[in-house]
């Protein structure tokens, strides 16, 4: 099977976003969208009631998936739109589906009122089983909001998208994460802004009155060596703007106050092979819940 774009769609507004979104992402990569329906099939005793057989059965199975592709074919000409029915649990089919595709989006509701993603238990348990990056999507997210506001204040889709943002552990540094966020900053012609966050030294919270000669040092240190993580690629993408960012404190914190002005945020997730429990990571859970942009989780060993 060729390489694709893959959306969850299940007919939610949060999966429209995603498939819009997807949509786009796949005429960036030059690559075809997938949308996949995932839909478990209906218990025998019940597909015999009478609001609940063959034909409701083929509405949801069939409908939504073939009215979300012609909609697509209209608003994004020029990207293969295929669509793919897989009986089933969401979970193990979109994980089975994310093995034929460069890149698996999903929706996720807002959180009310404020920037965020409510991610579900679904979500969450995909991006913890698949090698494969998987991008989740805010229910209302529009194109504009990817792209920095003209003379008028406006953003559009005509205007330089915003920047990527990349949350950067110096300590771990992992190549698969860092080259997907500088092609992510590279197809859209934009800069990279890479958020590292550092913390003094345990010793400091037990009552030691932190050095402000010491702090700042660390701080240097901390500076020096998200640079040296960053030569090489900025070496390798001469042509990607790169703005460095150590600062002390939370690194999710930091992550997500750059994401209000991203077009995506990329943070990355250790692969851990025990089929048990959804392990994410501290700062990837939180950038996942608070961000308000759409945020690709890149798994790496």
């Amino acid at each position: 099977m060729s390489r694709n774009v893959t959306v969850g769609l299940d007919g939610s507004s949060e999966s429209r976003a995603a498939a819009e979104w997807a949509a786009r992402e796949a005429k960036l990569r030059g690559l075809p969208l997938r949308l996949v329906h995932v839909w478990e099939p209906v218990p025998e005793p019940m597909a015999q009631a009478p609001l609940l057989g063959a034909e409701t059965q083929a509405h949801w199975s069939e409908r939504i998936p073939r009215e979300a592709a012609e909609g697509l074919r209209l608003r994004h000409p020029g990207v293969r739109v295929e669509r793919e029915q897989i009986p089933g649990g969401p979970m193990d089919a979109l994980v089975k589906a994310s093995k034929a595709a460069e890149l698996l989006v999903l929706g996720s509701r807002g959180l009310s009122g404020i920037g965020g993603f409510l991610v579900g238990s679904v979500g969450m348990s995909v991006i913890a089983h698949t090698d494969t990056p998987v991008v989740l999507v805010r229910a209302g997210e529009q194109a504009a909001d990817e792209h920095e506001k003209d003379p008028a204040g406006i953003p559009s889709a005509a205007t330089p998208y915003r920047p990527v943002v990349l949350g950067l552990d110096t300590g771990h540094p992992d190549d698969t994460v860092i080259a997907f966020a500088f092609e992510e900053a590279a197809r859209r012609d934009t800069a990279l802004r890479v958020v590292h966050g550092w913390s003094l030294p345990p010793y400091f919270a037990y009552g030691m009155p932190a050095d402000l000669e010491f702090h700042a040092e660390l701080g240097r240190q901390e500076a020096a060596a998200l640079t040296a993580v960053l030569r090489p690629w900025r070496q390798k993408y001469p042509d990607v703007e790169v703005v460095e960012e150590s600062r002390s404190g939370s690194p999710a914190n930091h992550v997500i106050d750059a994401s209000r002005e991203a077009s995506l945020v990329v943070v990355g997730r250790r692969v851990r092979r025990s089929p048990f429990g959804v392990h994410v990571g501290p700062v990837t859970h939180a950038v996942l819940h608070h961000a308000a942009a759409p945020v690709a989780v890149v798994a790496h060993d």
